[in-house]
């Protein structure tokens, strides 16, 4: 035969013990020879609380940086005697762990694996922070959000300080010194509508409205006093340090905040900028007001009114240092889309129960229900179970009609509830979820410090037991000779 063209009519298969009939070369023949009688040397077997598993060194070698991957780290665990590897761990969630290096990275937890046990799984065998979120994703935890901060130290200690509260100590009193103004703004909001308070905190408006026969001299006159007394009101003075601290914290976040564009798509940040619009636009209106005619002041004084109602949306700037209603403000916008159905469908009911009230009550003199646009606060109040009982049917038509609607209402109402509901669960539970997890974090990272300490001490050990069996090796070859 020519070289290099050796055939074999019948080779043994050595691995499976059957005979081939078809021709192979020598070359190869060689080759699988070698490949298996050399494959037991890059064989690792793995023994997890007596039950063994077998598989290859470099399917393990994959992933260097985990416990199984790296020579260094596994060694700890090797078993001379048996020439395998041992580890006293959960036996079920193995074949997960197992199948994450089988498969290039792809993490699946075994249906009879409890959640809390796979996870430490994955923490002791050192799969890292991606197959964690990996598998945090794949069981239907949430995400955690990259929260971006300024890039600059300053800038980001004093970002912290002002937006998260959790931060640090620091940026806790701050939280509760915001927390005190807003409750106290909102309390002067209120108090300056009372009685006893009203003629005083009346002149922080303008006295627009005089009486048509008044001098332009008393009117300037007037218009100066109230000026005067504004600028040394007790309330105005509490508004003025409410503004102030307001204004001050807007103004630091806006400077250090990380992205100017996102600043202003942030819709606490928009609460904030419109909570203290209304004292400066009220302010400047007062301080230029000069004297006009008296119908001109009405209109100016109904705006003003207008204007200065929005510091109520003050109230919402306590959203930013409470979980509860951002649950709540997370749990509305997730459910627009029932709630748009709830007043599609309150819509409808008012406009068929009103009609309906109408004609079952036209023909009685004493009615209330004199036309249909009347019985559309009738039916808004029923169907929403309120009864307020300024309008009732009189008639039998009438009632079946009122116990119609009211019934409707119910339903109604009831339908979407249970969708947010569940919406409202969903962000509680990632709240509270996200507030465990911290403590979970801190005592891994002390966990993972303390086993890397523990491991140098090892190498340290076992290098310093080199250099003292190689001194003393030394030392007898100097003996010797």
């Amino acid at each position: 035969m020519a070289s290099g063209n050796y055939k074999a009519l019948c080779s043994l298969n050595v691995l499976s013990g059957r005979r081939e009939t078809h021709a192979i070369t020598l070359p190869q023949l060689i080759i699988r020879l070698t490949k298996e009688c050399c494959e037991d040397l890059f064989k690792v077997i793995i023994n997890i609380a007596g039950l063994r598993f077998e598989t290859q060194l470099k399917t393990l070698d994959q992933f260097p940086e985990t416990l199984l991957g790296d020579p260094f780290k596994r060694t700890e665990y090797f078993d001379p005697m048996r020439n395998e590897y041992f580890f006293d761990r959960n036996r079920p969630s193995f074949d997960g762990i197992l199948y994450y290096y089988q498969s290039g990275g792809k993490i699946r937890r075994p249906a009879n694996v409890p959640l809390d046990v796979f996870a430490d799984e994955i923490v002791f065998y050192e799969l890292g922070h991606e197959a964690m979120e990996q598998f945090r994703e794949d069981e239907g935890f949430i995400k955690d959000v990259d929260i971006p901060l300024p890039k600059n130290e300053i800038h980001r200690q004093f970002w912290l300080l002002f937006e998260y509260p959790e931060s640090s100590n620091a940026a806790r009193g701050v939280a509760l010194v915001s927390v005190l103004v807003i409750v106290i703004s909102i309390i002067i909001f209120c108090m300056e509508t009372l009685p006893e308070f009203r003629d005083d905190t009346e002149l922080f408006f303008p006295r627009v409205v005089q009486h048509v026969n008044q001098s332009k001299a008393s009117h300037s006159g007037s218009l100066a006093g109230a000026k005067l007394k504004t600028l040394s009101d007790p309330f105005f003075f509490v508004e003025t340090v409410c503004i102030a601290w307001f204004a001050f914290e807007l103004i630091v976040r806006f400077v250090v905040c990380p992205s100017k564009s996102e600043f202003f798509h942030n819709l606490m940040n928009m609460i904030d900028i419109i909570s203290i619009i209304p004292y400066f636009v009220t302010l400047m209106t007062e301080l230029a007001t000069t004297p006009q005619e008296s119908s001109g002041q009405n209109m100016s004084l109904a705006i003003l009114r207008i204007i200065r109602l929005v510091r109520v949306f003050r109230i919402f700037k306590l959203s930013r240092h409470s979980k509860g209603l951002q649950i709540l403000g997370q749990t509305l916008k997730a459910s627009m889309r029932e709630l748009g159905l709830l007043i599609f469908f309150l819509f409808i009911g008012v406009i068929l129960f009103s009609s309906a009230i109408y004609f079952a009550e036209v023909d009685d003199p004493d009615t209330q229900f004199v036309s249909i646009p009347d019985g559309f606060w009738w039916a808004v109040v029923t169907m929403t179970t309120v009864g307020y009982g300024d309008m009732c049917p009189i008639t039998l038509g009438g009632k079946v009609v009122g116990t119609l609607c009211a019934i409707a209402g119910v339903l109604t109402i009831a339908l979407p509830v249970p969708v947010i509901v569940s919406n409202f669960n969903y962000f509680y539970h990632r709240e509270t979820e996200a507030e465990d997890k911290v403590p979970m974090t801190e005592a891994l990272e002390q966990a993972i410090k303390a086993e890397e300490t523990e491991l140098c001490c090892h190498i340290t050990t076992v290098v310093l037991l080199c250099k003292t069996m190689n001194n003393d090796c030394e030392h007898v070859s100097k003996i010797s000779s």
